[in-house]
Order: C-alpha cells, then structure tokens, then sequence
C-alpha cells in the first residue's frame, strides 16, 4: 500500500484512495476464499460418488489450501501493480487542477506569514466582540435595574399625590411644608421623649 497520504485526493473523493484500494482487496480476497470453498465442496461431493476412492477429505483441503496460497500470491502481485495504477492515473489529482473550494487562493493568493497576520486579527476581532458582548449584557442589566427604580419612584411619586389631595381636601394647602412641619414636631417628640427618659431615670437613681 502506498505511504502518500494523499490528503488532497481525499479533500475530493471523502476518503482517501488507500482506504478504496484496500476495501477492493479486502473484496477480492474474500471472493477468492469463497469460491475456493465451493470449488472445494465440488470435489468432496464428486469424490463421494466414485467407489473405492483413495483420496481422503485431509488431502483435498490440503491440496485446496495450496493452491489457495498459490493463487494468492499471484494475486497479491498482480494487485500491487493495479494499485499503482489506480494511485497514479485513476484515483490522483494532478498538480495543476485545483477543487472549487480552493479557487479563492489562485484568485487571492497569500503568503504564510500573511496568513498568519490574518488568523491574529481573527483572533483580535474575536476577543474584541466578547468583550462588546459582556458590555452589551453588563448595560442591559443596569437598564433593567434602572426600569425597576425608575417604577419604584413612579409609585412614590403616585403616594404623594395621593397624600397631597387627601391633605387638600382636609384643609392642607400644601402638602410640602406639612410633611417639613410633619417632620419638625417628630423631632420635637422625640426629643422630649429623650428628656422624659432621662429624668426618669435620674429620679430612680435618686
């Protein structure tokens, strides 16, 4: 069998011409065998119908067996030249021929080192969208947090207007300085609540 791997031929054909070459002699051997083995059962079956034969069943299959060797040798030399035959003539892509995928580089021919430039801001292009995708993904996020806040305020903004209308129709004309005077006597009680406390806890002491 042939060493080239021939790695273009099999680009074209989906397996390589070694692969074909041996399923044929693979195919030609058994076929070889078989009909062996009938010739064979041939020859028992004649044998069985001649009275006082000599010839034991041992020595035909001996006989088949060699001749089987024979006829495989002369086998094996005739393939091995139909195989180079095969390789060189039949199942090779010669030099000048290029496949239709490769046409772009007759068209646009390029160096190993251009090539190589090209896989590098391939590579380059690759790293920057990750990057774009992990921004996009990142503002996304932030935007829906921004939506939740923003429907968060919205409510708020609702309850105001909710307590503003119930503070006018109660006679607050305006709800701002309410809650900032809301707010001003919280302190206050709370304050006095501080004092309260504390005398009351200097008093047990006393």
């Amino acid at each position: 069998m042939s060493v080239d791997p021939m790695t273009y031929e099999a680009q074209f054909f989906g397996f390589t011409p070694q692969t074909c070459m041996l399923r044929i002699y693979i195919a030609f051997q058994d076929y070889l065998f078989e009909v062996m083995q009938a010739v064979e059962q041939v020859i028992l079956k004649k044998l069985d119908g001649i009275p006082d034969c000599e010839i034991s069943p041992v020595q035909i299959r001996k006989c088949t067996e060699k001749f089987l060797s024979f006829m495989k040798g002369r086998f094996d030399n005739l393939f091995g030249k139909m195989e180079q035959l095969f390789l060189q003539l039949i199942l090779r892509i010669p030099p000048n021929i290029l496949l239709p995928e490769d046409k772009c580089k007759e068209i646009h021919p390029y160096s190993e080192e251009e090539f190589q430039h090209l896989q590098k801001e391939i590579d380059q292009l690759q790293e920057k969208y990750k990057t774009e995708l992990c921004t996009k993904q990142a503002l996304l996020a932030e935007l829906e947090e921004q939506k939740i806040v923003q429907a968060k305020l919205k409510q708020t903004l609702t309850l105001f207007d909710v307590l503003q209308n119930v503070g006018r129709d109660h006679g607050t004309s305006d709800f701002r300085e309410s809650l900032v005077s809301l707010v001003q006597n919280s302190r206050k009680l709370q304050n006095i609540r501080d004092n309260v406390e504390k005398e009351s806890k200097r008093l047990q002491i006393s």
